[in-house]
């Protein structure tokens, strides 16, 4: 998922979306203070319910000059969740949902790049969850590139995507005296991502 995030707040300079991508080529490593990585989900068929996950890593390569060789990688700690209820986390890491015990960390390595045109991107890669492993597609757009106060060349992207959980063994349900179920088999996932030019 790695090519994704918010564009750095008050930059000492910023080169916007204009910028000249190649000069951007090079790796970075995403920056977990000014990251959001979360999700929704239909609660009760009613409601959405939306959470992230606090703790991860991730890295990618960007390749200004030919985006198709840019490459990302994410490795998410399951146990990180956070939906602002402690009883409703309580029950994604548990054997019904997570199974943090077993399966801790949920990653997302890139196996294709695309360059939509503008300020659109595509990313294509393996998600794993749960043991299963299963292609998914980002949809991204570039918000920018900024030198911050403390020197530090950024890079920016937001992108979105939606699975069905029970592709990766996210089964778990409870039917609704009125019909339908109380979690939605299909979940929106959302990136803000800002990641930091190695030095």
């Amino acid at each position: 998922m790695g090519i994704f995030s918010r564009k750095a707040t008050t930059p000492a300079t910023s080169t916007g979306t204009d910028a000249d991508l190649t000069a951007l080529t090079g790796d970075y490593t995403i920056d977990p203070a000014h990251t959001t990585i979360g999700f929704t989900a239909r609660h009760a068929m009613v409601t959405n319910v939306k959470g992230v996950f606090n703790d991860f890593t991730g890295s990618l390569h960007l390749d200004g000059a030919d985006p198709s060789k840019s490459t990302a990688g994410l490795d998410i700690q399951m146990a990180s969740v956070d939906t602002g209820s402690a009883d409703r986390d309580g029950h994604l890491k548990s054997s019904d949902f997570f199974k943090i015990d077993e399966f801790p960390v949920m990653t997302f390595r890139s196996t294709k790049a695309e360059a939509l045109g503008g300020d659109d991107y595509r990313i294509t890669g393996d998600l794993s969850i749960l043991g299963t492993t299963k292609q998914i597609t980002i949809d991204l757009e570039f918000n920018g590139a900024a030198k911050d106060p403390f020197g530090n060349e950024r890079v920016g992207f937001e992108g979105k995507t939606e699975i069905l959980r029970s592709e990766w063994g996210l089964t778990w349900n409870a039917a609704l005296e009125t019909g339908g179920v109380l979690v939605s088999d299909k979940i929106k996932l959302n990136f803000d991502i800002s990641a930091i030019k190695n030095a």
